[in-house]
Order: structure tokens, then C-alpha cells, then sequence
């Protein structure tokens, strides 16, 4: 007869190993994620990829109380969604901060950093707006190179996504050109599934995606062929997997990726640069568009109607950059930058900053305006991709000392107190080393009485 402690054992030892194997299991599922979306005061959504059909969904808890725990809904994912879990945290507090679990198939999926989000401060009518932070960053190209063109990689220097890991912003904010489809992609849905899939499974992008908020515009290349415009045929299919790979809040149109958001006091406009695009070569066509008539309506009426002491227009090409060169507004659509400007102007918008991305080269432009305040766009490229050459030292609205010719993200803190809001942008290169910081007032920003 065995002994009876020995089967008691024998027998906890079986369950510890069918857990374990269990648990790997539930995580051999997991292909990347899980990552932060958007935030609000009452909700969250939380996001991660399978890379079979299984069941997602998320414990989340108040740090202050780890005794209650909540949970999402739970969501197949299915291979039409290219396996994307979307999970909406609503049972959630203002001005709190939250940890979460992942759980595939109803089994806990640990990771080896912190999985954490916050939701935002009701500070409305009660104290000053919050002091917060957010990187910036676009051209995130990762290597693969079976499908890559010949000769030296064009990507590289993947820790830079450690080490904004490293500095905690509260949300990254991604300027365009997030994702590189390559020639065997953009002609079908599965190639597109398959370079977002890609480029999302980065091993040294997962703390990051996991532990801060994110928001993404888009640019050609995560949209479709270079320097693509409204004519690219599958756009209907990318923009599909956009959303299905990013997590904004809101899509102001039924087609294009155009969204807002608020942070603390600040108002962020996410424009899309592609969707209604004339194409290049159109030369028949007298003034090209960018934005498009619907959107550059919608922008003014956002803009008019926003109190916010910094009105961050997020592009994803330059905007205030004169040079003729590359797919800058001054280049392709000159008209509709000066209207812009002349509105902005005639309605006395204040405290308009553009934030672009696109062109491998990092530079702060200002523009001065006779009888108005300067417009500044901080355009902050490349995270990964390749560096650009020559001629970005011609911007005559460069601001002295902001060229930056390496792999880089920018860090925004926004501080002060109501009345007194001040915009510190500090640039980082790949290895977290600081190349240059500027401040810009709000004071600064409006127009004399």
C-alpha cells in the first residue's frame, strides 16, 4: 500500500506540472500585448494579440486597493481581426492608478515588467489642471529580412523603445509611419496583417506597450505604398487594421483615421494626412489637398471651440517647414497651409502647436507671423528607421540648435499652474541620452489684446 502522505505528494505534484503546462500554454498564445489605449476618467481600453482564435480578457485593480478586483468582458479574437483583442476597463475611478492581469483562456498570462495604466484627473472646477508627460516619436522600421531590400539594414536601434520604457511618460504618442509595408504587403489583407503583426511583436517595444497609454496617427508607409494617397486601393483594408491595432478614442468620420483627445487641460487633434490626399502627379489639378475641405472644417470648428492652453495638431508630415522638398504642406499643398495659418489668424486661435513626424530628421520650426504669435511644429523622426541626408539645414524657420541627424524621440512635459502653463520638449537619442530641451510658454502663444 503507498503511503498516504507520499500519494497526497505525488498528487499535488501532477496539478503543479498540468498548471504550469497549462499557463506556458496560455502564453505560447500570446503573439504581442498586451497595451495600453486610450484613457478617460471613467474607462480604458486594454489590447492584445493572439496568434490563434482564443479567449482575452483582462483582472484590473486600484493600486490603492488590490483587495477588489474588476474584470473586462471577455473577446474572441478571430483571424479576420488578425487575432486583436479589444477590452474596455469601465468599472474605474478618476485620478487613480491601475494594475492589470492578461488572461487567455481564462488562464494568467505573466510578464516580466509591469502592466499598469492610469485614468485622468477630474480636476474641472476643484484645483489647477495636473502637470502630465507624453513622448512623441514616428518611423519605426523593424527589420525582417526576407522581405526587406537587399544590402544594410535600414532599421535598427530597437532599445530606444527600453529606454522610453525607462522614462515613464504617462502616454506615446505616435506620429505616422508606425508600421513599414514592405512591396509583399500592401497588395493584400494578409500581408498587412502580417506586417502589423510584425512590427507590433518587437520584443524590446512590449514593456512599453504595457505599461503607458498610446494614441497613433499614420503616415504613407503604415497606410500604404510610399507617398500613397487617396487612390491606394486597399485603404479601406488598412485603415481596418489600423484600428484593429491601435486604440484611439474616437474616429470623427466614417473613413480616415481624424480623432481627438484630452489630456489634463490639453487638447490633442489627430489629423490624417493620406485618406483624402491628391495625388502628387495630379498636375492638372491646381491646388492639391492633404487634409481635404471636410477635414480642414472640422479642424477649425475643433480648434474655435477649444479653451485648451496648448492645441496640439498632430500631422504627419511637416507643416510649417517652407523648404520645397519631400511631401511637406508647403511642397504638395500650399494653399491649404496658408489657409490654415490665415484662419487661425482671422479666428484668434491661441496656443496652436504642430507636432509632426516623416521626414528622419528631428528640428523645432518656427514660423513668426506680423500681428500674431509664432507657430512652432516640433517634428520629431526617426525611432527606428534610417537617417535622412542633406538639406534640412536650408529650413529658414529652424529654430537654432534642434537638427537632430540620429535615431531620437522627443519628451513633452506639460506644467504650471492655470494661467501659467509652460511646454518643456526635451529630445532623447536611441541610448537615452539627452541632445537638447527648449520651453515654450503659453503666454507666449496668444494674441496681444
Amino acid at each position: 500500500m503507498i503511503n498516504l502522505s507520499l500519494s497526497k505528494t505525488l498528487l499535488f505534484l501532477v496539478l503543479v506540472i498540468l498548471c504550469s503546462t497549462s499557463a506556458f500554454a496560455q502564453k505560447d498564445l500570446l503573439q504581442s500585448g498586451p497595451m495600453v489605449g486610450y484613457s478617460t476618467m471613467k474607462e480604458v481600453m486594454l489590447w492584445a494579440q493572439t496568434n490563434k482564435t482564443a479567449t482575452v480578457h483582462f483582472e484590473y485593480w486600484n493600486k490603492a486597493d488590490v483587495n477588489q478586483r474588476y474584470l473586462t468582458d471577455k473577446v474572441k479574437t478571430i483571424k479576420t481581426d488578425a487575432f486583436v483583442a479589444r477590452c474596455v476597463a469601465d468599472q474605474l475611478e478618476p485620478g487613480c492608478q491601475y494594475e492589470y492581469q492578461l488572461y487567455i483562456n481564462n488562464k494568467s498570462v505573466k510578464r516580466p515588467y509591469k502592466l499598469q495604466f492610469e485614468t485622468q484627473t477630474l480636476w474641472q472646477w476643484r484645483t489647477d489642471a495636473p502637470d502630465f508627460s507624453f513622448g512623441t516619436g514616428s518611423c519605426a522600421f523593424i527589420n525582417e529580412e526576407k522581405y526587406d531590400r537587399a544590402g544594410k539594414p535600414y532599421g535598427g536601434d530597437y532599445q530606444i523603445f527600453k529606454d522610453i520604457y525607462k522614462k515613464q511618460p504617462q502616454f506615446f504618442l505616435w506620429l505616422g509611419d508606425n508600421v513599414y509595408l514592405r512591396e509583399a504587403d500592401w497588395n493584400s489583407v494578409t500581408g498587412i496583417n502580417h506586417r502589423y503583426t510584425h512590427t507590433r511583436s518587437t520584443p524590446e517595444m512590449q514593456a512599453m506597450l504595457g505599461s503607458m497609454h498610446h494614441y497613433a496617427i499614420w503616415d504613407d508607409h503604415d497606410y500604404g505604398p510610399n507617398d500613397s494617397d487617396r487612390s491606394y486601393h486597399l485603404k479601406k483594408e488598412t485603415l481596418k487594421t489600423f484600428k484593429n491595432f491601435f486604440a484611439n478614442p474616437n474616429y470623427i468620420f466614417d473613413e480616415g483615421t481624424v480623432g481627438t483627445f484630452q489630456w489634463a487641460d490639453c487638447d490633442f487633434f489627430l489629423t490624417d494626412n493620406r485618406y483624402w490626399r491628391t495625388p502628387n502627379n495630379r498636375d492638372d489639378i491646381v491646388d492639391h489637398d492633404i487634409l481635404g475641405e471636410e477635414q480642414m472644417q472640422w479642424l477649425l470648428d475643433a480648434l474655435s471651440n477649444s479653451g485648451a492652453p496648448f492645441k496640439f495638431v498632430v500631422m504627419g508630415g511637416q507643416f510649417i517647414s517652407p523648404l520645397k522638398r519631400y511631401e511637406k504642406h508647403a511642397n504638395i499643398a500650399p494653399k491649404e497651409r496658408s489657409e490654415l495659418i490665415r484662419a487661425i489668424e482671422r479666428l484668434k486661435i491661441e496656443g496652436v502647436v504642430f507636432i509632426s513626424g516623416d521626414v528622419h530628421i528631428t528640428e523645432l520650426s518656427k514660423l513668426e507671423i506680423d500681428g500674431a504669435y509664432p507657430l512652432y511644429d516640433l517634428t520629431v523622426s526617426p525611432l527606428t528607421s534610417g537617417i535622412a541626408g542633406k538639406g534640412a539645414e536650408e529650413n529658414p524657420t529652424q529654430v537654432e540648435g534642434t537638427l537632430v541627424r540620429e535615431r531620437n524621440y522627443s519628451l513633452m512635459k506639460v506644467s504650471g499652474k492655470r494661467g501659467e502653463r509652460v511646454l518643456t520638449m526635451t529630445i532623447y537619442n536611441s541610448n537615452g541620452k539627452e541632445v537638447w530641451t527648449k520651453q515654450i510658454h503659453a503666454s507666449e502663444l496668444k494674441f496681444e489684446k
